[in-house]
């Protein structure tokens, strides 16, 4: 953690280098979070690169609080996705043909089957509350711990405990229910 810490001090500080070791480190994970709330390859690059480009310019105002540096890039991006659903109520989707790389693409009848594995659970996750959809985006999207999750949710871990298991619960029947 002091590590990082000096990384971001120095990146407070106006150190581009700093913020492109911050960039390289946490890209992945926002990335993943975004996608996983709207299942948009196009869309979830445009946003990642907003939540850094928004990052960039607030970074000189950074301050320590008692939780991590990824959970101010995560509040960053969940505000840029309430932001994008306000101003599209409508998701557009795309093919998820655009959306997956496919190493063999000889199997079409698994490529379909996956496709459909994979809009089924999407369109689940969009079914599950507001607080259920941020666990699952943090813990399986961004692949978050339950306490680095707790802390960028302003949660306890017993909170996010249980909003894992009921939305994956929710989840899991709504899979097997066909819906």
């Amino acid at each position: 953690m002091s590590i990082e810490k000096d990384i971001v001090e120095r990146a407070v500080k106006g150190d581009r280098d700093a913020f492109a070791q911050l960039y390289e480190k946490h890209f992945d994970r926002i990335y993943r979070y975004i996608y996983f709330r709207l299942g948009s390859k196009t869309v979830t690059e445009d946003l990642t690169q907003d939540v850094f480009l928004k990052a960039l310019e607030a970074i000189g105002s950074f301050k320590w609080r008692h939780s991590p540096f990824a959970a101010w890039l995560y509040r960053i991006a969940h505000n840029q996705v309430v932001d994008y659903f306000r101003k599209h109520s409508k998701v557009e989707k795309v093919p998820l043909e655009d959306e997956m790389e496919l190493a063999d693409k000889s199997d079409t009848a698994s490529v379909a089957e996956n496709e459909l594995e994979i809009e089924r659970m999407i369109a689940g996750i969009d079914k599950l509350t507001p607080s259920q959809k941020d666990v699952i985006s943090l813990r399986f999207g961004a692949q978050l711990t339950i306490a680095e999750a707790a802390k960028t949710l302003g949660k306890n871990e017993g909170t996010v405990k249980a909003l894992q298991y009921n939305g994956v619960l929710a989840l899991k029947k709504m899979l097997l229910a066909g819906e």
